[in-house]
């Protein structure tokens, strides 16, 4: 772990339960593929509880048991029902205008998502946040998704930035992992997270309840 700065200079965020409340619509493309595929559709806790976890990874473990290339069909399913309903997401009250003043400062933000880059952009510019972030790294951008650290590592590269002076924020277990991983800060933050005690139980280097708070860091 390398010696932390006394104020960070680099933002990884997260996009799902961090930047933006994607649940609803989350839930609703999943609840709908499963349907489309002649699955037993999971229930709304369950899949909350897979939120940043790509759907090649948590399908199966909501009961997907299917061949390969029908669950790459399947996924497939699911991002264009997301993507048709990505205009109903909401950016968490404030996120705006954190991005806002942390760009003021001269701070480097970045997004490292399990969507697809794509989709990941097509998101953050219609909720109007796209140009506050230098780069933003999507599943299909690294060879391992999270908890593995390719997608901070990754940018550390791109962009020569110091491990030091960066942190990475995210609402699930997977970020907090992910940035452990990397030998970065890390951030919980609460408003958005659907398994705060295990988020808490990894001792992020910080925990927030309000996104106001990131200025602090």
């Amino acid at each position: 772990m390398c010696e932390r700065r006394e104020k960070m200079e680099n933002y990884f965020f997260d996009f799902d339960g961090t930047l933006a409340d994607t649940r609803q619509v989350v839930v609703a493309a999943v609840q709908d593929s499963f349907t489309q595929f002649g699955l037993t559709q999971p229930d709304s806790v369950i899949i909350l509880g897979y939120i940043g976890v790509p759907p090649e990874t948590s399908f199966p473990q909501m009961g997907a048991d299917l061949p390969p290339e029908k669950l790459a069909t399947l996924c497939q399913f699911f991002r264009q029902a997301y993507s048709q309903h990505a205009s109903e997401i909401e950016l968490f009250a404030g996120i705006s205008e954190v991005l806002g003043e942390l760009q003021a400062q001269g701070k480097r933000l970045f997004i490292i998502t399990s969507k697809t880059n794509t989709a990941l952009r097509e998101s953050a510019e219609l909720l109007g946040i796209l140009d506050y972030f230098e780069d933003v790294i999507g599943c299909d951008d690294v060879e391992n998704y999270k908890p593995d650290p390719d997608g901070i590592e990754l940018l550390v590269k791109r962009y020569d930035l110091e491990k030091a002076d960066s942190v990475m924020i995210g609402d699930a277990i997977y970020d907090i992992q992910m940035g452990q991983a990397a030998g970065v800060a890390t951030c919980g933050v609460k408003w958005g997270s659907q398994k705060w005690a295990q988020v808490q139980a990894l001792n992020p280097t910080y925990q927030l309840t309000d996104p106001a708070e990131i200025l602090k860091l």
